[in-house]
């Protein structure tokens, strides 16, 4: 398994920006398909944002399109996201993820709560 450590989240106002850090170890990095998700009070978990092993961008969810971008650096075993215009809506713990042969998404971080004032 990689085990992955997600930080920089925090509290901003509405309008603001964040970025997301995950670094992984353990098993090669490159391998994987990575997902941001998150996780608001009340709510299930949900997919934001999904990027294949070679940096391809599969999938956004719409409230977070144009707004919100998903990189990853394999040399540095890290993947980022960068959270402009921010809402309150968009606050939750943010997970990063791991998905396994079959596209299944098996392997969480602990989260970062990210927190956005109005």
């Amino acid at each position: 398994q990689v085990q992955l450590v997600e930080s920089g989240g925090g509290l901003v106002q509405a309008g603001g920006s964040l970025r997301l850090s995950c670094a992984a170890s353990g098993r090669t990095f490159s391998n994987y398909f990575m997902g941001w998700f998150r996780q608001a009070p009340g709510k299930e978990r949900e997919l934001v944002v999904r990027i294949s092993w070679s940096g391809v961008i599969t999938y956004y969810t719409d409230s977070v399109k144009g707004r919100f971008t998903i990189s990853r650096d394999n040399a540095k075993n890290t993947v980022y996201l960068q959270m402009n215009s921010l809402k309150p809506e968009d606050t939750a713990v943010y997970y990063c993820a791991t998905a396994n042969a079959a596209g299944t998404f098996n392997n969480w971080g602990q989260g970062t709560q990210v927190t956005v004032s109005s």
